[in-house]
């Protein structure tokens, strides 16, 4: 039987979709737990829809606007509903399996907003978000960059190998852009200071991160599409490295400040570093994906910090550090640590000048020049007609029995009585706590504190 090299592609391709898809479930197990109980079903409703919703509006509009004829540089502008992908030959079977590959991608943008607004976000309002990441925001900037794009024009060439800033900074710019409309959830400012809110599961936690570094395996090295590349090889290495140090760096990081080995600090920290090595994975040596993972992971923690006492903003699964500063550093950490030798350019550290990190710094500014104001746009025109937050009673009951009128935990749902109790004393706020996913980065210096409650 003779060989056909576009029939492997296919099944890695494929392959690798089947893992980033499974990334789904990594991210609705970390929100679930780093979020109180009374808001699970919410979770999971949003990420369900994130996948179901997105895989609809992605194959009708966005997917076109990515990837169709891109002839201005700016948008594409055919191939909407697949219309021009045909089964009489096997290149548009391929084409069906980088379909459903991009796919998954775009609900992971979409996914990275879910966490960022979750606990008093009205579900309705978020479906309408969900759209317009999928079918415009997340499709439009990454015609730029993978639909061939202006930013292929900017010196030699903007590098975002498997979506460092198309995919996570994206989503974590319009993350920043909802978190700051919807506002911060019920109790998380005390006279201006932050309280932790603990999540009600850090095994949750932890087994979502592990179903994430599982599936960037393939959000990875899948990027290559094709399983006749042999740099899916060291792509794979430097992925696991950089995501091994950046659980390292948060850790350590969190050790220096408040002299306590913090489970879901470091956890959050190796989602960092697997989004910091996201954009050279290909370009980079082993060594260097270190660096630059260790580094990502301590972002994690300054970014948590930074939004949360800084600019007040209330982000509970910690999504704008790990997506979005992580991202941008790792974006611009291949202009630094890129050798040719791997593939693509030598970036500063290896000879090649300063070009190549200016070029990054303009894919990475024009990133959030675009898909932040757009998002807070579309958040506000939201906000203005059918209401993106909750009332603070359903947020004291749960967006659970609220939103889909069902507990996440029916067994140890409050009662009626328990809940109109609670209702009438919304300015009780929760208390710190030793450890509280994102949130417990902020309340280091008052973990001593044991009298908190989770609501």
């Amino acid at each position: 039987m003779e060989f056909n090299p576009i029939s492997l592609d296919i099944v890695w391709v494929l392959m690798a979709t089947v893992l980033v898809f499974f990334m789904q479930a990594g991210f609705a197990m970390l929100e679930a737990g780093a979020t109180r109980a009374k808001n699970a079903a919410n979770i999971v409703m949003k990420n369900l829809m994130d996948m179901s919703v997105g895989s609809l509006v992605f194959w009708a509009i966005g997917f076109g606007f990515m990837f169709g004829a891109n002839e201005s540089g700016w948008i594409g502008t055919d191939n909407f509903f697949l219309s021009e992908i045909s089964p009489d030959t096997d290149q548009g079977f391929f084409d069906f399996s980088f379909f459903i590959f991009q796919t998954v991608f775009a609900a992971t943008a979409a996914t990275i907003i879910s966490g960022a607004v979750s606990e008093r976000t009205k579900f309705g309002a978020y479906l309408l978000y969900t759209i317009a990441v999928t079918g415009f925001i997340y499709p439009i900037f990454g015609s730029w960059v993978w639909g061939g794009g202006w930013l292929n024009d900017v010196g030699d060439g903007f590098i975002d190998f498997a979506g460092s800033t198309v995919v996570h900074s994206v989503g974590a710019w319009a993350a920043l852009a909802g978190a700051i409309v919807v506002g911060p959830r019920l109790g998380k400012y005390v006279n201006g200071k932050p309280r932790a809110i603990p999540g009600h599961s850090v095994t949750l936690v932890a087994l979502g991160v592990f179903i994430l570094w599982f599936g960037w395996f393939g959000f990875n090295a899948g990027s290559t599409v094709s399983g006749n590349d042999v740099s899916i090889a060291i792509i794979a290495v430097t992925t696991n490295l950089a995501a091994a140090a950046g659980a390292v760096g948060a850790m350590l990081t969190g050790y220096i400040l408040w002299r306590n080995y913090d489970a879901s600090l470091s956890l959050n920290g190796v989602i960092g570093g697997l989004v910091a090595i996201t954009a050279g994975t290909a370009n980079v040596s082993p060594f260097s994906a270190i660096i630059m993972g260790f580094i990502g992971g301590a972002i994690v923690v300054g970014g948590i910090m930074l939004l949360e006492r800084v600019l007040k903003i209330d982000d509970p699964v910690g999504a704008i550090a790990a997506h979005g500063f992580a991202g941008a550093w790792g974006t611009l950490a291949v202009g630094l640590f890129a050798e040719s030798a791997y593939g693509g350019v030598d970036g500063l550290f290896f000879g090649g000048g300063a070009g190549q990190l200016g070029t990054q710094f303009v894919g990475v500014i024009a990133a959030f020049a675009f898909v932040f104001p757009t998002s807070f746009l579309v958040f506000k025109a939201i906000d203005m007609t059918v209401g993106m937050r909750a009332s603070d009673e359903d947020q004291i009951r749960g967006l659970d029995i609220s939103e889909h009128a069902a507990a996440g935990y029916p067994d140890f749902a409050p009662s009626e009585a328990a809940s109109t109790s609670t209702m009438d004393q919304p300015s009780s706020p929760p208390m710190p706590a030793p450890s509280g996913g994102a949130d417990g980065a902020i309340a280091g210096e008052e973990f001593a504190s044991k009298e908190g409650q989770q609501q």
